[in-house]
C-alpha cells in the first residue's frame, strides 16, 4: 500500500511505502529517509561524491524516484540540460550494495561512505539517477562475469 500526501507550499510531501522510504522536498532538493533499517542495511553516502544502496533495495528506490519525476516540486526546479551526469551503478559483491557517483549529500564532512538514514540530492539532479538505477536493474543484478 502507498500513501501519498500533497499539498501547498507550506506543506512538504511525504510518503511512504511499507515504510521503507520517506520523501520531504524543500528548498529545491529531496530528502530521502530510511527507518528501520539496521546499520548494514542502511543507504551509504560520500558526501558530494556518491550513494551506496543495498541491490535489494533498488527497486523500491527506483519507485520513490520516479515518484519525485512527477511532483511539482521537481519540475519547478528542473534546469533543462543542468543534470549533473551519475555513473552506471557498480555493484559491490563484498556488501551487496550498488554504487552510484554522483551529486548526493547527507551533512558528513568526512571522506568515505558512511551509514546515512537520510540523504539530499538536488531536484535537478533525480533524473540522471533514476535512469542510472533503471539502466543497472535492466541490465540484470549482481556481479558482471
Amino acid at each position: 500500500m502507498t500513501l501519498e500526501i500533497t499539498g501547498g507550499p507550506d506543506f512538504d510531501a511525504l510518503a511512504t511505502e511499507s515504510a521503507r522510504w520517506t520523501r520531504h522536498y524543500a528548498d529545491g532538493e529531496v530528502t530521502f529517509g530510511c527507518p528501520a533499517r539496521t546499520p548494514e542495511r542502511t543507504p551509504r553516502v560520500w558526501s558530494g561524491r556518491g550513494l551506496g544502496l543495498p541491490e535489494a533495495e533498488l527497486p523500491r528506490f527506483a519507485r520513490q524516484l520516479a515518484r519525485v519525476l512527477k511532483h511539482r516540486a521537481y519540475w519547478e526546479a528542473r534546469i533543462p540540460g543542468g543534470a549533473q551526469r551519475w555513473t552506471p551503478g557498480r555493484y559491490d559483491d563484498e556488501d551487496d550494495f550498488v554504487y552510484f557517483l554522483g551529486p548526493c549529500t547527507h551533512g558528513d564532512p568526512w571522506p568515505g561512505y558512511r551509514p546515512a538514514a537520510a540523504f539530499t540530492i538536488a531536484l535537478p539532479h533525480v533524473r540522471g539517477l533514476r535512469i542510472r538505477v533503471a539502466a543497472y536493474l535492466t541490465r540484470g543484478s549482481g556481479p558482471t562475469p
